[in-house]
């Protein structure tokens, strides 16, 4: 891992020498936060060594280097799953390459159901915990000492310093932000009514297929990690309607300028 680490590092290396502050994974529909980063380097996939391909739709697949709010910044505009049948350790490579980069801290993103009755679809949660029902860990095998501990802490995946500030932003900006539980599922089909009320049972307020890996890999490396969720849809086993994905891509699309809000406020306030 280390080794591939090296090789991917070296070919940004060759294009950009800057260091980043900050990596941004962007999420299902959230791809035009992309756009606002001042790119100095955009990047495929496909032209770094050891990246997967992104197979879903609204997921670009191209890494983007750049400032956003005057910091140098690193974001995946697009992300990997384990639906799309990739190893947990492959799907967050992308990470340790943006910790290598200089990354302390990581914004993760999604788009997700709402399980709490309270949420409504166009909402954004600002991740306080999460449950792993995905059923892998990209920690697991053998343990690199040079990229993290081989038991690392989660009793605070999630900063709260970086909650606090992301709830403050989103009152100044005077629109909606819950704090709550994300919990991941493997997909890629939504889930039953039943599982739902299993979901909600269990105290997760919305629910998702990805970000837990990334989250995982990130606290492995020291990185301090703030998570955003937009709801696309709400997930209500009593009031139930088929999904629809253009619709989860249109609703993300629309609720995008406050994650973009939320980001920048946080990054400004870093500096």
């Amino acid at each position: 891992m280390y080794n591939k680490i090296q090789e991917s590092l070296q070919v940004i290396r060759s294009r950009w020498q800057g260091k980043a502050a900050a990596g941004i994974v962007l999420g299902t529909g959230l791809g035009n936060l992309a756009n606002q980063i001042k790119a100095e380097l955009t990047v495929p996939y496909s032209d770094i060594p050891h990246f997967l391909s992104s197979t879903v739709e609204s997921h670009a697949g191209k890494l983007v280097i750049g400032t956003l709010n005057g910091v140098n910044v690193a974001a995946m505009d697009g992300r990997f799953h384990a639906y799309e049948g990739y190893d947990p350790k492959d799907i967050t490579f992308p990470i340790r390459v943006i910790k290598a980069l200089g990354a302390e801290m990581l914004f993760v993103s999604n788009a997700c159901g709402g399980l709490n009755p309270q949420y409504k679809q166009g909402d954004i949660m600002v991740i306080e915990d999460h449950i792993n029902l995905l059923g892998i860990n990209p920690l697991i095998g053998v343990n690199d000492d040079r990229l993290g501990p081989r038991f690392p802490d989660m009793c605070e995946p999630y900063d709260h310093s970086l909650i606090d500030r992301a709830l403050e932003i989103a009152r100044i900006e005077n629109f909606t932000a819950h704090k709550g539980v994300y919990v991941a599922v493997l997909g890629p089909n939504l889930e039953t009514r039943a599982e739902y009320r299993f979901l909600r049972g269990i105290g997760a307020d919305v629910v998702g297929m990805s970000t837990v890996p990334e989250v995982l890999t990130a606290v492995h490396c020291g990185m301090k990690v703030l998570g955003l969720s937009i709801v696309t849809d709400m997930a209500l086993p009593d009031a139930l309607k088929p999904g629809n994905v253009g619709e989860i891509i249109a609703t993300a699309n629309a609720a995008e300028p406050k994650l973009t809000k939320i980001v920048s406020g946080v990054l400004q306030g870093g500096r």
